[in-house]
């Protein structure tokens, strides 16, 4: 987070505007209003192949106050992961409009394909304006330690060191030890939590899918189920009810945006254990519905 709000102030002022992909995490847009820019969605096409990402729609959106496109990959909270033709576009559109990119790419190793999700870092040349955000808390399991890094551009290194200089300073030692453990000795352990986040997607979707009511698309990336339930429209409503009466902690979708209105957020990185039992309480609500 401190490092996605380092790179909107590095770039993005007061009514700057600065575009983002929604269905989102709902701290993005915030932290461009703690920075004076003005958030503007565009939202992810969902039907039943999937989520997917219209370059169009992001060009439409552009005008001359845009400053920067924030781009989440995979996604929280859809799971939706970009292929590298869709990155490509994005960034042939913001090479075009002279436009930054922030790559929040923090899930890029929860990908139930082959090897990590697909990057910037796969399209993209040294001269590219990119600001890539990332963080130990999710591959690494370390969110408490509040550890996270920024691949900023050449022509921003001192903007950094000066925007660090004046609000944390800097890491704790011990903390950046820990990260480097993480980094060097931690694959084995990503290797493994990726596998039990798999069987736990698979888990919950058997389950849900299984009512015949639950609306999903199977995620690609991240470790998050966002679902619809048929007859719910009001998410925020649906998840105090499934609590009351299904004692199941969802987010609701009104929480991530334009987009994700009707849908529930489940996270499914959990015992299996606890998600079974999850899954089926949220399937015994489903047929009261």
């Amino acid at each position: 987070m401190h490092a996605i709000q380092l790179a909107i102030d590095a770039i993005a002022g007061s009514g700057d505007e600065v575009i983002y992909l929604s269905p989102a995490w709902p701290n993005f847009a915030a932290a461009a209003g703690v920075a004076g820019a003005v958030p503007v969605p565009v939202t992810l096409d969902e039907s039943g192949n999937g989520w997917s990402c219209d370059v169009e729609k992001i060009a439409s959106a552009v005008t001359p106050r845009t400053k920067l496109l924030f781009i989440n990959t995979p996604s929280n909270p859809t799971g939706w992961t970009a292929d590298r033709q869709t990155l490509q576009a994005i960034l042939d559109l913001a090479r075009a409009k002279g436009l930054w990119i922030i790559a929040d790419e923090i899930y890029s190793l929860f990908h139930y394909g082959h090897g990590r999700a697909p990057s910037f870092l796969d399209v993209a040349t040294p001269e590219d304006r990119i600001l890539f955000v990332n963080s130990f808390s999710k591959n690494w399991a370390m969110t408490g330690w509040r550890v996270g890094w920024i691949k900023t551009h050449p022509s921003l290194q001192q903007v950094f060191e000066n925007l660090i200089q004046y609000s944390t300073s800097g890491v704790a030692q011990f903390m950046q030890r820990g990260a480097v453990a993480a980094l060097d000795e931690g694959d084995g352990f990503i290797a493994e939590q990726v596998e039990r986040a798999r069987a736990a997607r698979d888990l919950v979707c058997g389950i849900l899918g299984e009512t015949g009511k639950a609306r999903f698309t199977v995620p690609q990336g991240a470790f998050y189920l966002f679902f619809r339930v048929d007859g719910i429209t009001d998410s925020r409503s649906a998840a105090f009810d499934i609590v009351d009466n299904a004692n199941v902690g969802l987010a609701p979708g009104t929480a991530f945006g334009p987009g994700g209105e009707a849908f529930l957020r489940l996270c499914f990185h959990r015992r299996l254990d606890q998600l079974e039992e999850a899954a089926h309480r949220l399937a015994k609500w489903m047929k009261t519905m």
